[in-house]
């Protein structure tokens, strides 16, 4: 049976009402390309500007969700979608929900004794300094629910707290301070619940932010990573023990931070990864074969209700 037979009528969720929204659009758009240069009959569907009820009325067989951020990323829309009754991409409720909240999520790593780095959360009257004190500077400041480096503040003084807080606050209500560790950077991508070859991230002053994750050609993606095999093979697995323990299914990514003395600290989980000409999910299966086209086809295969 071809793709475009098995899969039915599928529509390709992107858009959506988060701060993500732009990165989402590119996204979703590449996946749309793909999946139709492989046959399936395959649909853009935004549900900023459509009610979810019309995938059903319409007779959507599968959806993959290519929306980032909250309202896509979060569990909300798969809780939606298993009402519906329609397979859909990526982990489950608990998974999505869990891995959207960082406070939560390293709640969860720590309890199974796995490397996250320091943090607190803060709120408008928490003592930034003693903050600062306890953690040890400099900080990373950031909105608990947002990704692509949204909203995100690098801290090297205590003086600076304030200014942090007040961006990231805008995005989240709920913030969280993280020790910095201060090395280089990677990427462990989970496709088909198996860990990808490891992508070292080099960008320009380390400034890996939403400007150079998506819209310049500066910053370097290094893969092969450089690491020994046998310290890639040892951190792919810690990232893929990361991944399970925080629930997640099917396809994702975890980013992680090595210290000086090569000790991997997890950072987050990403969901529903971007799927641009710049995402890391994407060079990471080239890496061992697999076209974009071929990824989107693999990932669409995993898509199930609960």
């Amino acid at each position: 049976m071809s793709a475009a037979a098995g899969f039915g009528k599928v529509a390709v969720l992107m858009g959506g009402k988060s701060a993500e929204r732009e990165i989402s659009l590119l996204s979703g758009n590449g996946v749309l390309k793909a999946l139709r240069s492989k046959g399936v009959d395959a649909h853009a569907f935004d549900p900023s500007e459509r009610d979810l009820f019309e995938l059903k009325r319409e007779g959507y067989a599968r959806c993959f969700i290519a929306l980032h951020g909250r309202g896509g990323e979060d569990g909300t829309l798969q809780g939606a979608l298993e009402v519906l009754g329609i397979p859909y991409t990526g982990s489950g409720v608990l998974g999505s929900a869990l891995a959207m909240d960082k406070v939560r999520t390293k709640q969860v790593w720590r309890a199974n004794d796995l490397p996250t780095p320091p943090y607190e959360a803060i709120d408008a009257k928490t003592d930034f300094g003693a903050v600062a004190a306890r953690l040890g500077l400099p900080l990373i400041v950031k909105p608990v629910q947002e990704g692509s480096s949204i909203g995100i503040t690098k801290v090297r003084a205590a003086a600076e707290m304030d200014e942090a807080f007040a961006l990231a606050v805008n995005y989240d209500p709920v913030v969280i301070a993280e020790r910095f560790i201060d090395g280089p950077e990677y990427t462990a991508s989970i496709v088909d619940d198996a860990a990808l070859p490891l992508i070292r991230i080099e960008a320009p002053e380390g400034k890996y932010d939403y400007q150079n994750k998506y819209f310049t050609d500066v910053t370097k993606y290094l893969c092969p990573c450089g690491l020994p095999a046998a310290k890639e093979d040892e951190i792919k697995a810690l990232a893929l023990k990361a991944f399970q323990s925080a629930g997640c299914t099917g396809w994702g990514r975890i980013d992680l931070m090595l210290d000086s003395q090569s000790r991997p600290w997890l950072l987050e989980v990403n969901t529903a990864p971007g799927m641009t000409g710049h995402s890391l999910v994407p060079m990471a299966a080239k890496a061992v074969g697999i076209s974009y086209e071929d990824l989107c086809v693999r990932i669409l295969e995993g898509a199930h209700v609960g």
